[in-house]
């Protein structure tokens, strides 16, 4: 079991420093490679208020702002209901992938402990790593390597230089007719919410079931909360409540019905329409954020329209999306300016610099 760690003052005090600095004239946050930068005016405000401290590896000014910089990261990179959640009093990894908790994990070199210190629970001793192995290099040990997945396509260049393997597509044992309606985007996070709710309203309204995908704990009980305001039942499925997973998949098929999940759901389990959801167009899925991997955002597509059912999938994005933000922020600024000019309203037409955009992105 773990214990805590007898650093636990030390990384409370680099979160205290670390709430005291201003992000701009003191350091610059990368986002995207969750690396905190000390500006000089950021350095000089830290020795300072270092040697007002009594602990001694206050006085290693280096390790000190190392220390400082993790609890940077702490704050701005890793959030609650995003990267983690807190679970009886201890930060608990969210696999990106899966939605689904990592018990057993914890993040390398102290910043599992400067997430813990930031929310105040109990820091617990970081676990010291004698050895590591990618899972590139881990499968690539093995003499006889195959798999067999619905969304591998996509992968087949990487596939062939890394493990040296070539994929073949097998074709569906019934048709696909599932429909895949435009891409939606919108100037603002507020605007597209707004919209995804009044389109699962209007589709619930015609008798289909209705299963919406976020990429985050957070997302998934903020649109929760958006459809208890227009007074619509629906079930939340994110790692909150894994355990009721197979239960609320096996219901998402019922005329009607509106599931809202983070990218975990019912991953290898297909939702069955009962007759009048069939009749009335079958499932149709909502993503409403675009994943950092293709290949996630793909699999949730695929929930509707299994062995030859009907059913239909729509992508809903803004240009203050985290993947957005981060990638192509000066297009989106572009594009933000241009539809403006145009006078398109709240919603972003399609057009070339859209759909760069989306591909860039």
């Amino acid at each position: 079991s773990r214990h805590e760690d007898e650093m636990s003052p030390v990384y409370k005090q680099a979160d205290a420093l670390a709430s005291r600095l201003d992000e701009g004239p003191d350091y610059k946050i990368d986002y995207l490679r969750r690396k905190a930068e000390l500006r000089r005016r950021g350095e000089h405000r830290l020795e300072e208020m270092f040697g007002r401290l009594d602990e001694p590896i206050w006085r290693a000014t280096r390790r000190g702002k190392e220390l400082v910089r993790n609890a940077l990261v702490a704050r701005h990179c890793y959030l609650p209901g995003q990267q983690y959640q807190i679970v009886d009093g201890r930060v608990v990894i969210v696999d990106e992938f899966t939605g689904r908790f990592l018990a057993d994990r914890s993040w390398e070199h102290g910043l599992h402990q400067a997430v813990e210190a930031k929310e105040g629970v109990e820091v617990t001793a970081d676990r010291e790593t004698l050895a590591r192995m990618s899972f590139q290099r881990f499968f690539r040990s093995f003499p006889f390597l195959a798999g067999m997945t619905g969304t591998a396509a996509d992968a087949t260049a990487e596939m062939e230089q890394v493990y040296a393997r070539p994929v073949t597509i097998v074709p569906t044992n019934k048709p696909v007719i599932r429909v895949q309606w435009p891409m939606r985007a919108f100037r603002t996070a507020e605007q597209k919410w707004t919209e995804i709710a009044r389109s699962i309203e209007q589709v619930h309204g015609e008798g289909r079931p209705v299963l919406v995908g976020t990429r985050s704990i957070a997302a998934s009980e903020h649109i929760s909360a958006r459809l208890e305001a227009r007074g619509l039942e629906h079930r939340v499925l994110n790692a909150n409540f894994d355990k009721e997973e197979a239960t609320l998949i096996a219901d998402a098929g019922r005329a009607g019905a509106i599931t809202v999940a983070t990218n975990m759901a019912g991953r290898g389990t297909d939702i069955l329409l009962d007759d009048r959801a069939r009749a009335a167009g079958g499932l149709h899925v909502i993503l409403t954020e675009v994943h950092g991997a293709r290949r996630v955002d793909l699999q949730f597509i695929g929930r509707a329209g299994r062995q030859g059912d009907p059913g239909s999938a729509q992508v809903f994005t803004s240009l203050e999306d985290e993947l957005i933000v981060q990638h192509v922020p000066r297009m989106a600024r572009a594009l933000d300016a241009a539809s403006r000019l145009g006078g398109s309203g709240d919603e972003i037409k399609d057009g070339p610099l859209f759909r760069r955009l989306v591909r860039m992105a």
